[in-house]
């Protein structure tokens, strides 16, 4: 079971060859006063993997949560486009961590882990990042971005895993799993 509505996530899975169900979480997503980025991802996905794991309690539940973080700041996803090219800008020809805690519920039991990896973007003319922003992917993306499409035209370098900057770190999620990696 996907704890998870993002069509990327379950691209990820599919491709490692994972069947699962589809029946995402609706929990408040509000970062909580003081929170760190690492603990509110791991919050977050513990809470969509306890909540779809309370509807679904015979089966193994894996949900997963992902933001981006610069200076310490939380990056949600950009509400329009004025906050999407704010957030570009800011983090053009910078480092920033891309954060992604997954949990999986079976059991009873509700294990964790957050994978982050390092994002450095190359130093993006405004013009860039307009013309990024208006091709409309940004809104449903932690940070503004995604590296799987136009995206990657942003990022000069990634170290780590890039399938946690998508949304799932595959090689983790599958170790979390119990299944072998490859």
């Amino acid at each position: 079971m996907l704890a998870s509505g993002s069509p990327r996530r379950a691209e990820l899975l599919r491709t490692a060859g994972v069947e699962f169900v589809v029946d995402p979480a609706d929990i408040d997503e509000a970062v909580l006063a003081g929170e760190d980025a690492v603990a509110y991802v791991e919050r977050l996905a513990r809470a969509k993997g306890g909540a779809v794991a309370a509807r679904h309690p015979d089966e193994v539940v894996l949900a997963a949560d992902t933001t981006v973080a610069v200076d310490g700041e939380i990056l949600g996803k950009p509400a329009d486009a004025a906050e999407a090219v704010a957030m570009l800008t800011r983090l053009s020809g910078r480092t920033h961590q891309v954060h992604t805690a997954i949990a999986v519920a079976s059991s009873g039991a509700l294990r964790s882990r957050v994978v982050t990896t390092d994002v450095t973007f190359g130093a993006l003319e405004v013009g860039e990042i307009e013309a990024y922003v208006a091709i409309g992917e940004s809104f449903d993306k932690a940070g503004g971005y995604g590296i799987q499409s136009a995206g990657a035209m942003l990022v000069e370098r990634i170290d780590g895993s890039p399938s946690n900057v998508i949304g799932l770190p595959v090689r983790e999620t599958l170790e979390l799993l119990g299944r072998r990696p490859g």
